[in-house]
């Protein structure tokens, strides 16, 4: 028998598609879920029971934590992403390591086919298409909810016939929850006017009283929390995401262009995120200088949208990537912040690279290094150019 490597998520497309190519299409399935860090060992162990209950040749769940924070994330902070100044690519940038992932494994077992089961309306199709084509080019590609124009009353009337009469009643709520962020969508989400109701979050308000904490950051990367210094990123990232979730911070809106062309609108929750990434930004305003802090926000708003459509294998990225990790060299030390009720409030850092030092001069306040009449100079001579232009010109300005 040929096989197939499915993409599985034990969701209602994924589910279909397990019975479908193994009735329909007699092929041998071989299901793999690639974990970002976004499903605790419970729902690990649910999902592995309902790919087994459906019948498939093997199950593995491959471990891709730490490989989509040295893929993506690290690099998000960095560069402080926002898409759209507001979204920190919790979703979209998880597929790159998901689908490498499946892709390798698809080849080191010797698949003749990859199949995800993405509809036509998203970006996701895109992602996976790329990625496996890049990764086993070799491996035809498969993507049957897209491909057969299936809708969700089909599916389940097709699985319940053969006997996979799983409980797939239609969320009112569509959660997506990974390591960056969680995603929601819902009726609001496809409207431009309303917003996602408090019991759409995952994450609920249980903490009210005021906690400050201390983030430690070395070359860039957030290392430690309180003091507590932790050996993998990760760990640091899933320690802040327990402490600030509680208090509902990090919810918005997103809004932004798809893939495909049309407009896309997600609700979604980013705690730790939100907090490391700004920060982040917070400790580079103090350590880094005026042109890096520029030239860092050109290239991340490129990096950030190119990441979100996928293409992470484009050799410029790594160029981009080289960029941004030369300039974490100074990107050190401690920042403060304090966490309330849906917010959260920066209140200072604390770095050996500080470059707000007073024996320079306080600004508004004394000057250091310089006389008045040498400031007086400067300022002549640093307006020279437009002085020219004005008196050479005067006669043609209106």
């Amino acid at each position: 028998m040929e096989k197939v490597v499915l993409a599985f998520s034990g969701g209602l497309d994924t589910s279909y598609c397990a019975v479908y190519l193994a009735r329909e299409m007699g092929l041998e399935v071989h299901a793999a879920l690639a974990n970002t860090g976004g499903f605790s060992d419970e729902e690990l162990a649910t999902i592995e029971r309902r790919a087994r209950a459906l019948g498939v040749k093997s199950y593995v769940a491959l471990d891709v934590t730490d490989d989509y924070y040295s893929r993506a994330i690290r690099y998000m902070v960095f560069g402080n992403v926002l898409k759209n100044n507001t979204y920190p690519i919790s979703v979209s940038s998880e597929r790159i390591s998901q689908a490498t992932a499946i892709a390798v494994y698809a080849r080191e077992i010797g698949a003749d086919y990859l199949c995800h089961g993405s509809t036509g309306a998203g970006n996701d199709q895109i992602r996976f298409d790329m990625v496996f084509n890049i990764i086993a080019p070799e491996i035809e590609v498969l993507a049957l909810i897209r491909e057969k124009r299936l809708g969700r009353n089909e599916e389940i009337e097709y699985l319940r016939r053969h006997g996979a009469d799983f409980d797939f009643k239609k969320a009112e709520y569509s959660i997506n929850q990974g390591l960056w962020g969680t995603s929601v969508g819902g009726k609001e989400t496809l409207t431009s006017n309303l917003t996602l109701p408090e019991e759409a979050y995952p994450s609920q308000l249980t903490e009210t009283e005021p906690r400050r904490i201390t983030l430690t950051f070395d070359k860039g990367e957030f290392v430690a929390l309180d003091g507590k210094r932790f050996e993998r990123p990760v760990e640091a990232i899933q320690a802040l995401q327990r402490i600030a979730a509680p208090y509902a911070i990090g919810r918005d809106m997103h809004v932004g262009d798809t893939i495909i062309g049309i407009k896309g609108r997600v609700g979604f929750e980013a705690a730790a995120p939100l907090i490391i990434i700004k920060a982040h930004h917070m400790l580079e305003k103090h350590t880094l200088g005026k042109w890096q802090l520029f030239w860092k926000d050109q290239i991340a708003a490129f990096y950030g949208n190119y990441l979100h459509e996928g293409q992470y294998y484009d050799p410029v990225m790594r160029d981009i990537e080289a960029m941004l990790e030369s300039s974490q060299r100074t990107v050190g030390g401690e920042v403060f912040v304090e966490l309330h009720p849906y917010r959260f409030v920066l209140v200072g850092v604390n770095s050996p690279h500080d470059l707000f030092n007073t024996k320079f001069g306080a600004y508004g306040e004394t000057m250091s290094d310089w006389t008045g009449d040498e400031v007086k100079g400067f300022g002549k001579i640093f307006g020279y150019q437009n002085k020219m232009f004005h008196l050479i010109n005067k006669e043609t300005e209106k």
